[in-house]
């Protein structure tokens, strides 16, 4: 491999590195695997436990667990890579319950940071109901965004609040509700008085 870059030495000597003890792990989506292992299976299973046509046909990850090397070689990689991957792992889709998850046990979850980021800046407690959650990684769900689309999802719904509480001391508490999130409803703000205004950066 170029020590330097290819591209702005390319005249560089090459160093060789041996790969002998060295773990590499290929992931991706796969658009189209699914559809192939179909095809090769029919969606037929033998066994006692086995869910043949009277049972329903198999899910994507029901299928996903089936690949096997011919499968993607047939989907485009050359023999001599899928040669190279011993061991294919295949990921189940997120669902409803694990984005909910997402959404507030990590560390840095989405709405620990929304929080946090309202209570510095403006003082003001955020709360995100139950069925807000719930409405939001559903709507990831739908949108096929996975984990990565909660951000966005909550960027569209915190937006116009955001702006709004900065310029009205009187606001103590936010309230994101189910309704929220569905219908696109404002938030719920819960004021008091205060004498005092917040210092503006």
């Amino acid at each position: 491999m170029p020590p330097q870059g290819g591209r702005k030495h390319p005249q560089q000597e090459f160093l060789q590195i041996n790969t002998k003890n060295i773990l590499f792990i290929c992931g991706g989506v796969f658009d189209g695997l699914v559809d192939i292992i179909r095809a090769r299976t029919h969606n037929r299973a033998i066994g006692f436990g086995a869910r043949g046509a009277e049972g329903g046909e198999l899910t994507d990850d029901e299928l996903l667990d089936m690949v096997l090397p011919e499968d993607v070689t047939k989907f485009g990689m050359i023999p001599e890579f899928v040669g190279r991957l011993t061991i294919m792992a295949p990921l189940a889709h997120l669902d409803v319950e694990i984005l909910q998850r997402i959404l507030v046990e990590p560390k840095n979850a989405l709405v620990r940071q929304y929080s946090r980021l309202m209570s510095l800046l403006d003082e003001v407690e955020l709360e995100f109901s139950d069925g807000a959650g719930r409405a939001i990684a559903e709507k990831a769900i739908e949108k096929k965004t996975g984990a990565r689309g909660l951000r966005t999802i909550i960027d569209e719904i915190m937006l116009d609040v955001m702006f709004e509480i900065p310029s009205d001391p009187s606001v103590v508490k936010c309230i994101i509700a189910e309704e929220t999130v569905r219908d696109g409803t404002p938030p719920i703000l819960e004021r008091a008085e205060r004498t005092e205004k917040r210092e503006t950066a």
